[in-house]
């Protein structure tokens, strides 16, 4: 049977487009290039045996958080999340490490006299974050449901995380508020560099950072079981080259970065789209260090021995240092690094008293050389005797994350630059940014509203649009 629509791509916004379309009644199939679904929401043991290791994304704020996922009842497909004592610790050379917790007061307590200050800014964020993320979640144009959570918002998020990082004093505080910034991939002193970090504490201080039990591939998966129950199907190995090389369908949308779009679509695609993907720009690069580790991480800080996720960047004003020399193309020599030991909130993915340690840094785009040892040299500076603990690793460069993931253009994980008229306008200036300009084909990557994240809402606003485009009941939002 030839299906209403087909899903390019099994990432998870792929997978919740086709969701959202069997919702409606549509009989979907997904295609995936790979041999496992999930794109970069997958995990295996990439060490030693027994050690679950996740691929890429690690942990969770944003798909906790999402509106989509969250009505989906996914709990019912397996997905169950596991909270770590600690969500985020920022340890620093000379002090106590900054910590963050899903508790806002506890958090305010250990700032000290910054305390007062992050509360007034984070309360109401938190308070109201569904009805924030109802908002910021959705395509940029478009009339705001709450728009007064949306103003609050407006305030600060266009405004470099340097400017918002100085209404605090200390070390601490303003170190926790720029590695969360940080994870914008972009210089820290730049025009909207605030917001990320604005929504990830605020989604923090709602839902935590959370990590799915026994890996992200968890994620994946109950989302592939949800679409198998709406009658959806999953064809995995399945190069698609070429439009020309599908069915006919309805309508088809593509989970792909904008330069596979133009590919894809070829002379279909109409002149304008073509220019404005061509003109899409990518950002710096991630290079990736799995390792197994035998008695966990020797942190100095205790706090980091209870906290999910890690910050190794120092101070403000180094992460902003390391942060801009990234995005002019030059390697730090202490690059910015990100740290996930999931395994103290999901101990299954540990084998003994040995545990997957995921890692990351901030590399310029394409950068094709080995960042293993800065990564490593990062760790030892807030864990001396890492190295000895070691008895497995593996690494993904730049060009071997464009290779395990087209959408990963020169290692950029988020699928374009976070500059602030991208942010604005991804992946064009148009009333529907998901409509390619050719009838019933429809791009759902991150490259569309809202952007990166493991969060579907990509794929669920560029199903809404291909259900305007069929003349078929959209469904309320969620």
């Amino acid at each position: 049977m030839t299906p209403d629509a087909i899903v390019v791509g099994a990432g998870p916004n792929g997978l919740a487009a086709a969701v959202a379309l069997a919702q409606r009644g549509l009989a979907v199939t997904v295609l995936e290039a790979a041999d496992t679904i999930g794109g970069g929401t997958r995990t295996s043991e990439l060490t030693l045996p027994g050690l679950l290791h996740d691929h890429c994304a690690a942990v969770h704020p944003m798909a906790v958080a999402s509106p989509f996922l969250r009505s989906l009842g996914l709990e019912r497909h397996g997905l169950e999340w596991r909270r770590p004592d600690i969500d985020l610790a920022h340890p620093l050379d000379g002090g106590p490490a900054a910590v963050l917790r899903r508790s806002l007061e506890q958090t305010v307590g250990g700032l000290g006299a910054d305390g007062a200050a992050w509360r007034q800014l984070f309360a109401p964020l938190s308070q109201r974050y569904e009805a924030l993320a109802t908002d910021l979640m959705g395509p940029p144009l478009h009339l705001p449901q709450h728009p007064l959570s949306l103003a609050r918002f407006g305030l600060l998020a266009p405004r470099p995380a340097t400017a918002v990082a100085r209404r605090w004093h200390s070390a601490q505080a303003r170190a926790l508020f720029a590695g969360v910034a940080a994870h914008a991939l972009r210089p820290l002193s730049a025009p909207g560099s605030a917001a990320i970090a604005l929504m990830l504490i605020a989604a923090g201080h709602r839902h935590g950072w959370p990590v799915a039990h026994g890996g992200s591939q968890a994620i994946t998966n109950a989302l592939a079981a949800r679409l198998t129950e709406l009658g959806g199907t999953v064809e995995t190995g399945v190069r698609v080259r070429s439009l020309a090389e599908l069915p006919p369908t309805r309508v088809t949308l593509l989970d792909v970065a904008p330069r596979s779009a133009i590919a894809l679509c070829g002379d279909r695609l109409p002149a304008r789209t073509r220019r404005a993907y061509a003109r899409w720009k990518h950002g710096p690069a991630a290079f990736k260090v799995d390792l197994a580790v035998e008695g966990g991480v020797p942190w100095r800080d205790e706090a980091c021995r209870r906290a999910g996720t890690v910050h190794l960047g120092g101070t403000l004003e180094e992460i902003t240092h390391t942060e801009q020399t990234v995005a002019r193309g030059r390697m730090p020599e202490r690059p910015f690094v990100l740290v996930a030991q999931q395994y103290l909130a999901d101990p299954v993915r540990s084998a003994g008293d040995v545990h997957p340690v995921w890692a990351y840094a901030h590399v310029p785009h394409g950068y094709t050389g080995d960042a293993t040892e800065a990564v490593l040299a990062q760790l030892e500076r807030f864990a001396p005797g890492l190295r000895d603990r070691v008895l497995a690793r593996a690494a993904m460069s730049a060009p071997s994350l464009e290779a395990y993931n087209a959408n990963y253009v020169g290692g950029d994980i988020l699928t374009g630059a976070n500059t602030l008229p991208q942010m604005l306008l991804r992946p064009r200036a148009a009333l529907d940014p998901y409509r390619t300009g050719i009838p019933g084909v429809f791009l759902c990557s991150a490259a569309t509203p809202p952007g990166p994240g493991v969060h579907g809402m990509s794929g669920y606003h560029a199903a809404r649009s291909a259900l305007r485009h069929l003349r078929l009941p959209q469904g309320g939002t969620p």
